[in-house]
């Protein structure tokens, strides 16, 4: 599961893609410096396998990951192949939830590729871009069920009115993930387009350092704008998170964030969010050997989650043994919990819950 950072150029993606993945994608201050799109692998932040490492003191920790792709910058016309538009919403099409970059700060040092800052005409241009390229597959996709409709086929004839709902919705400027449709419905005929406006979104303001603890009137803005799609709007002050990584030791990274009046870096909330926004949560793993944390689907099942770790746990599975995360934190350890008799076993139908502590008993 992967989430892209889209923008327009010089908002600072590629910043804020370095200072997640401590990966150094050039960041110039030009457009179309991010050519390929950049992958990394980011640690999810979460206290609670430190807390499991605490109680257990295992050999190696392992932390729940999230794949963070930076595309570069979007243009105006790039739907019709303007800059680099058509490999980027290619690149765009492949990735599962968007963190869509709006820049949210005064600075006449930086360029703004439209010569001055909007972050909602912003938002607005990349939201047509894409809602361009979407309704190019909408088109598509409608001339062939037209003529299955024609037929009298029941199936085709609902398909085409659901098509020319996304038509007409994309014509008058709304997104897919703003659209109304039954679940089934959804998962029948939306879902398998793969509309890039299908996908979730979260919208990063990127603030200047005065505006890190509590936002700024861009941000205000940008939060009215974005009330009706169901979408989450956080802020940082993606140059002061540059900063923070460059600094070598913890300590010095908490007195900085102290001083700014933070409690965490930006960048950690924003992984978490792009977790969420993915629809994953985390199950732990925890012996003298490894604590680890599994990422899986929201609502996956006991086998499912077990062929995580290896598809025999799935094939063979017979149950799992079951302790929830506050049991094991309030007892200390797997015998204490066992001893009050916390731990659950659990069977098939099991659906995993958030910060679940599991063991999976299998036979292949």
């Amino acid at each position: 599961m992967k989430a892209g950072i889209v923008g327009l150029p010089n908002v600072g993606k590629s910043t804020l893609f370095n200072c997640l993945s401590n990966a150094k994608a050039q960041s110039a201050n030009f457009p179309f410096c991010t050519i390929e799109p950049n992958i990394g692998v980011v640690n999810v932040p979460d206290t609670r396998i430190q807390k499991l490492e605490e109680l257990v003191n295992p050999e190696r920790v392992l932390p729940a990951t999230v794949e963070i792709v930076d595309i570069a910058g979007l243009v105006k016309g790039a739907s019709k192949g303007e800059g680099l538009g058509n490999q980027f919403l290619g690149n765009i099409r492949e990735t599962d939830a968007i963190l869509h970059v709006l820049r949210c700060f005064d600075n006449d040092n930086i360029v703004h590729v439209d010569g001055s800052v909007d972050p909602i005409r912003d938002k607005e241009t990349i939201d047509m871009e894409l809602q361009l390229k979407d309704l190019e597959t909408v088109d598509k996709k409608l001339e062939k069920v037209k003529r299955a409709a024609k037929t009298g086929n029941k199936e085709a004839q609902k398909e085409e009115a659901i098509l020319l709902q996304i038509k007409t919705g994309l014509e008058a400027g709304t997104s897919v993930r703003a659209l109304d449709f039954a679940k089934e419905d959804h998962k029948e005929f939306v879902y398998p387009l793969q509309f890039i406006t299908d996908k979730p979104v979260m919208y990063v303001c990127n603030v200047d350092e005065d505006a890190a603890v509590n936002g700024n009137a861009y941000v205000d803005k940008v939060k009215e704008a974005v009330a009706g799609e169901n979408a989450e709007v956080i802020f940082l002050a993606v140059g002061t998170e540059a900063d923070i990584t460059e600094l070598e030791t913890y300590e010095e990274r908490k007195m900085f964030l102290e001083d700014l009046g933070l409690s965490e870096p930006g960048s950690g909330k924003l992984i978490r969010g792009a977790y969420k926004l993915l629809n994953l949560e985390t199950y732990f793993t925890a012996g003298v050997k490894e604590v680890r944390a599994w990422t899986i689907p929201v609502g996956a099942t006991a086998p499912q989650a077990a062929g995580v770790i290896h598809t025999d746990f799935e094939k063979g599975f017979i149950r799992a043994e079951v302790i929830a995360y506050d049991d094991y934190v309030s007892f200390g350890s797997e015998s204490k919990v066992k001893e009050a008799g916390k731990m659950r076993v659990e069977g098939k139908e099991y659906i995993v819950k958030d910060g679940d502590v599991m063991h999976f008993r299998f036979n292949v």
